[in-house]
């Protein structure tokens, strides 16, 4: 049988250094035989596997029109064929979806998951907050791995479920996001701007067709984040009944915001992507994916007063210049700064900080659901809306 490596754990350079004829797989869901697997690609030395893609399809317990999810796993497979792989592939379970270019895909019948198609939510957890956590597979510097926004806001998301279970209701993470400067580091992939919105948009319908109205998009990564504000703009006129929210980042509120500002070591601008901050949470979270012997710190990021880098982005202008303008190695910031203690306390910081917004997500609705139903303004001239 192939060795079998999971491909988010690698930095980018290591991305970089794989042989590209190394067949890289990207599993719908998990447990699957990749004894199997490795024989169906006639048992090369090594097999990449990239994380789950954890819903979407007929019999995940949140199935999407499969061309709203194909064209998400089309831009991720040229994301990688871009990157010069040859032998890209979509690891299916039987009857589940055909890809737009079948040539990609390997398709195994998988009884564990026949078995684990149950709602997602479950219809029980109708009235809590439903979290929704969105990391990224992407560069993250020569010292931490690809898969460092994923874990973080999956961990926050867990962690703020673990302490108001009675509130909120966590979805299983989604590891890809948006990168429109996918080419200049090795590792990054990209689902694509409008391809992510048709997809999220897509699932806030059958959940709100399902009796879900307070859904929060917790994004661990940047590059999603105008995405996601046009996707609530979007949720919330096509669905009057409910309140779906996002916001930018994790730990850049008022609480993480103070937070930060408490416990930091690094000046302005030793923040922003494998910096202080991500490299603390990781020491933190999964210390065994860190090198720190690699951490180069990079702050010199071309900014104006208007205009720079750091965790909590400021200024008036907003634009997305080239990456390699900024920086050699593909960190913004003072990665060597981090630490486990930090990283600790920014966690807590940081489900505190989503606790709250829970609690705000619940007020709003429950407070524009008093006036809707007591008809207020035109609510009472038109009735339902």
């Amino acid at each position: 049988m192939s060795s079998i490596f999971n491909y988010d754990e690698l930095t980018w350079p290591e991305a970089a250094a794989l042989p590209r004829d190394t067949p890289l797989i990207i599993p719908l869901g998990s447990d699957y035989n990749l004894e199997w697997l490795s024989a169906q690609l006639s048992n090369p030395r090594r097999i990449g596997l990239l994380p789950a893609f954890p819903f979407g399809w007929r019999g995940s317990g949140l199935s999407l029109p499969d061309q709203v999810l194909g064209a998400y796993l089309d831009n991720l497979v040229d994301s990688l064929r871009d990157d010069g792989f040859t032998r890209v592939f979509i690891l299916t379970p039987q009857d589940t979806i055909r890809l737009p270019h079948p040539e990609f895909q390997i398709t195994q019948f998988n009884s564990s998951q026949k078995q684990a198609a149950l709602p997602l939510p479950p219809d029980n957890e109708r009235g809590k907050v439903i979290l929704i956590p969105i990391g990224h597979t992407e560069q993250h510097g020569y010292h931490l791995p690809l898969a460092v926004d994923t874990i973080i806001i999956d961990a926050i998301s867990k962690g703020t479920v673990n302490k108001i279970p009675s509130r909120a209701y966590a979805m299983p993470v989604m590891p890809y996001g948006v990168s429109t400067h996918r080419a200049s580091f090795a590792g990054t992939l990209n689902a694509g701007g409008r391809a992510f919105e048709d997809f999220w948009l897509a699932a806030i319908d059958v959940l709100v067709e399902r009796g879900f109205d307070r859904l929060y998009l917790m994004s661990g990564h940047g590059g999603n984040t105008s995405f996601l504000v046009n996707i609530v703009k979007y949720a919330g006129e096509r669905h009057r009944r409910i309140f779906c929210a996002t916001a930018f980042l994790h730990t850049s509120g008022t609480i993480g915001a103070a937070a930060i500002e408490k416990y930091r070591t690094s000046k302005i601008g030793g923040m922003g992507h494998a910096c202080e901050l991500e490299t603390s949470f990781m020491l933190h979270l999964r210390p065994d994916l860190c090198h720190m012997e690699r951490v180069v710190d990079e702050t010199d990021f071309v900014a104006t007063p208007s205009y720079y880098m750091d965790w909590i982005e400021g200024g008036a202008l907003v634009a997305n210049p080239p990456w390699d303008d900024d920086s050699k190695t593909g960190a913004y910031g003072a990665g060597s700064h981090g630490t486990p203690e930090k990283g600790r306390l920014w966690l807590e910081a940081a489900i505190e900080e989503k606790v709250a917004h829970v609690e705000e997500i619940h007020e709003q609705q429950r407070r524009r659901e008093e006036r809707r139903n007591a008809g207020y303004g035109l609510w009472g001239k038109t009735g339902e809306r």
